[in-house]
């Protein structure tokens, strides 16, 4: 029997929604699956063979931008949970503790009474948080120091300014906080957005004063915290005021997780195949203004796996530039092993100490210089050889057990056997010594920990009906057609939601038929008609995986096809998944007809039969 593919157990999913968001904003798709499949990177996609059939071409997609999976040789496909539930057996509420203790959630948070009014006091949080930005960007425009400091001094323009909505928070003490109370906002909010603080007699006030503001977005552009930037040092002693102060950690905002810049970097990062990671926040702004705008940093804060991993969903190439200084070569050193491990390509920026210390330096001395930079990345082992050489003295055996004690630690770890054969032969030559003596010393180390993922087989009650799934396939395609392609819209004509199977598909097509002016997924966030774009997102929110799915497959097999190829594509999907149809009904027409003895009936059967072959055969006008 074939299985309810792409289904959700709406219920239990919509009392644990915030849960499972949590868990989802905590854990990469791609890392899950790949504790059972093996994916290799392939654009924007990770592939694999299927865990189901025997296949020898990878045909298992895992989307990390959409969150989702899709199994091309057996047509099932969902998020990290429905996965999680195919593989190990679990119904949705086994697999949301399982991944819940892997995220390091307590589920019961998510479980009592409150758990509504949680979600509801988190939105107070970023609605507070995102009147505080536009409330910081109003005192800006009449802050002349702090406007002055940002046009004239870090030389950025007023669209950037805007961009970013960067603003000020005025030298007083209740400033923010009056603002916001007036608003509705109570002290319990405010507090939890990291926007007040409590003062030694008891009484609020706000956490920031007399700084620039520089808001930190999430991925999607809302304001989850701020990064503030203290200006007016003549009124504090020296010293006495850290230059630099981040929200603290918050319902939203978690510095271990959070990529500054990536809501304005995530598109020309997809473009362009790499980002750039640099220490700080206006490294990134200046980046950007300069027309670099596939560049993050980490928000004064180490690197780290969440970091990579968040970084990993839009790109395998992370490309370092930190500081010149120790501490920046320390950072890096630190990242090295964090991004084998999390399984992404880590390349080197070195900036020449005459052109500057950082990005930011470096941009305002030159534009091309920054982009020459970039360009010229370093692999980071290469890097680290090249480093270590000139660190250390390896004319010496104290210098050449430390150069290969350092090295050996990453180069361990690298998977390709040949690339790993390449390095231990530089390293062998760097220090004089003898490949066997370097493999050796590889060998004495600790061994490789690299990860050889579980591969379940799948019981045999799971194994789906092959007719049963090529019908599903049809309807999939086909309708990953016209969704994607308006144009394509006109073969919906004379099909009938019986034709679908029940449920995402057929749902998925009632839709179509009822909007079928329906833009795409991209563009329906912001149509002419804003009550219509609300009600169509709301009607796909129900079937919101498997519309990404089938768009995965669009994305997949058909985006680079002309608009007559995918004509004649959906043509010959449309006129196949009729013949599906009529087969089917055919099928359970016969099995009728045999034990049937009413005339009439049998009758009827005949009739449905003539009107079944109609279908595919439809008589000539």
């Amino acid at each position: 029997m074939l299985l309810k593919l792409y289904a959700e157990p709406f219920t239990l999913y919509a009392i644990y929604m915030d849960a499972v968001s949590e868990v989802k904003s905590r854990l990469n798709i791609e890392d899950v699956i790949s504790e059972y499949v093996q994916l290799k990177r392939a654009g924007r996609n990770f592939k694999g063979l299927s865990p189901w059939t025997n296949e020898k071409t990878p045909s298992f997609i895992v989307s990390p931008e959409k969150q989702i999976w899709h199994d091309f040789s057996s047509s099932r496909g969902g998020d990290m949970f429905s996965f999680v539930m195919e593989m190990e057996g679990l119904d949705f509420r086994g697999a949301l503790e399982h991944l819940a203790r892997k995220a390091g959630i307590d589920l019961e948070q998510f479980q009592s009474s409150t758990a509504g009014a949680n979600s509801k006091f988190k939105a107070r949080v970023s609605e507070a948080l995102s009147l505080a930005a536009k409330f910081y960007q109003k005192q800006l425009t009449v802050n002349y120091a702090a406007l002055s400091y940002l046009l004239s001094v870090r030389k950025f323009s007023k669209k950037t300014l805007l961009d970013w909505q960067l603003g000020y928070s005025p030298n007083t003490s209740r400033g923010l906080t009056d603002f916001l109370s007036k608003k509705g906002f109570e002290a319990s909010e405010l507090k939890a957005a990291g926007l007040i603080t409590q003062r030694r007699d008891g009484s609020n006030a706000d956490m920031f004063r007399g700084r620039i503001m520089i808001p930190l977005c999430d991925s999607r552009g809302n304001v989850i915290g701020f990064t503030a930037r203290f200006l007016e040092t003549s009124l504090s002693p020296a010293g006495e005021a850290p230059k630099y102060i981040n929200t603290p950690s918050t319902p939203l905002y978690d510095k271990s997780r959070h990529v500054f810049g990536l809501h304005l970097a995530k598109e020309t990062t997809r473009k362009a195949g790499f980002v750039v990671v640099v220490e700080g926040n206006m490294d990134v702004i200046a980046s950007h203004q300069a027309g670099v705008t596939n560049v993050v940093a980490t928000a004064g804060t180490a690197m780290t796996t969440q970091h990579l991993r968040e970084l990993k969903r839009f790109t395998g190439d992370i490309r370092l530039c930190f500081d010149s200084d120790q501490a920046g070569i320390t950072a890096t050193e630190r990242v090295i092993p964090l991004a084998q491990k999390v399984g992404v390509n880590l390349n080197i920026v070195s900036i020449d100490s005459k052109d500057g210390k950082d990005a930011d330096e470096l941009v305002q001395k030159d534009p091309q210089l920054w982009q020459k930079a970039i360009k010229q990345a370093k692999y980071a082992p290469d890097w680290l050889i090249e480093h270590y050489k000139d660190s250390l003295d390896l004319s010496s055996a104290q210098g050449k057990r430390a150069f290969t004690d350092a090295l050996l630690v990453t180069i361990r770890r690298l998977s390709d056997p040949v690339e790993k054969e390449h390095y231990l032969k530089t390293i062998a030559e760097a220090t004089n010594t003898s490949l066997e003596a370097i493999k050796s010393k590889l060998s004495a180390s600790v061994s490789d920990d690299s990860f050889v993922p579980r591969r379940k087989v799948a019981p045999q009650s799971q194994i789906l009906d092959q007719s049963a799934v090529e019908y599903q396939r049809l309807q999939d395609h086909f309708l990953a057609n016209v969704l994607m392609q308006p144009k394509l819209r006109d073969l919906l004509d004379n099909l009938k939601p019986e034709y679908f199977s029940e449920g995402p598909a057929r749902t998925t097509f009632k839709f179509l038929e009822k909007y079928p002016d329906f833009k795409g997924l991209k563009k329906a966030a912001s149509p002419a008609n804003p009550s219509k774009a609300d009600q169509e997102s709301k009607e796909l929110q129900e079937i919101a995986d498997y519309v990404k799915i089938i768009s995965l497959q669009f994305e997949e097999l058909y985006q680079d096809l002309s608009l007559e190829d995918l004509r004649i594509q959906a043509a010959s999907l449309k006129k196949r998944l009729i013949e599906r149809y009529v087969k089917s009904q055919k099928r359970q027409i016969s099995v009728a007809m045999q034990t049937e003895v009413d005339e009439k009936k049998l009758q009827g059967l005949i009739q449905k039969v003539d009107q079944l072959n109609k279908l595919i055969n439809p008589p000539k006008k």
